[in-house]
């Protein structure tokens, strides 16, 4: 047996428990030493979780949080090199197993998109001294690579907040309306924020190549002269107050 055909015989008795991998291993001559690495295998994915999301254990209990685990470590397994990539489908998996608790996947969304933002590439945010030397007919906002957003129907960023705390959490409540929260790192600090529909779309166009120009004339549009260039400008200076904005470039004619 060669090499790669020994790594692909483990991997489908770690990953699917395939028996016939473990005939091709040696049998029951290797099947406990076998199980063994399994179980460490699963151990190890477990304990990923564990520390990845400790205000949704926090909320759903230790033993909901653990069976929530054990659901995910059977059906998910490990698509990266590196377990740091592994919890980033636990909130779906919590989603389907929590239908009737929107908080459950949005605080899971919440300890995740903190984790990842600490670790994301550094990237010096714009000052408003910067700001001077932008063409704004025609500039093109560049965002920091921490940043993240997703929808929001519930107070899960008030919950996550007082649990990590150490406070009462408040009682669920959904949104008066679809909302959204976005999280980033400033300096060495994670953050979160819950926005409305209009910053949540914005930031998606921006990001995704709208210049700063045209998402002003789509604000004017949306809310009218008045209301859409003041909102454009409140939020611009919120971006710029909470470093999300690392450049302001103009794309070549």
């Amino acid at each position: 047996m060669s090499l790669l055909d020994l790594q692909r015989d483990m991997r489908a008795w770690l990953t699917r428990e395939e028996e016939v991998a473990v005939d091709r291993l040696g049998g029951d001559d290797v099947a406990p030493g076998l199980r063994i690495h399994q179980n460490n295998f699963r151990a190890q994915l477990a304990a990923c979780l564990e520390e990845s999301f400790a205000r949704t254990r926090d909320w759903i209990g230790g033993e909901a949080f653990h069976q929530a685990v054990i659901t995910h470590v059977a059906c998910v397994q490990p698509s990266s090199w590196t377990l740091d990539a592994y919890p980033r489908d636990f909130p779906a998996t919590l989603a389907l197993l929590y239908p009737a608790d929107p908080e459950v996947a949005e605080l899971a969304w919440i300890d995740l998109a903190l984790g990842e933002a600490f670790v994301a590439p550094d990237a010096t945010a714009l000052s408003v001294a910067d700001l001077g030397g932008i063409d704004w007919d025609r500039a093109v906002l560049g965002f920091t690579p921490s940043l993240d957003l997703a929808d929001l129907t519930t107070n899960a960023p008030a919950i996550w907040s007082a649990l990590a705390e150490d406070r009462e959490p408040p009682a669920v409540a959904y949104l008066p309306e679809a909302g959204a929260i976005l999280a980033w790192r400033e300096g060495e600090t994670p953050n979160f924020r819950a926005i409305d529909q209009i910053e949540h779309h914005a930031l998606l166009a921006a990001r995704a190549g709208m210049s700063f120009a045209g998402l002003c004339e789509a604000l004017v549009e949306a809310l009218g002269e008045q209301a859409g260039i003041a909102r454009a400008g409140e939020m611009l200076g919120q971006w710029l107050a909470d470093g999300l904005i690392v450049s302001g470039s103009t794309p070549e004619r």
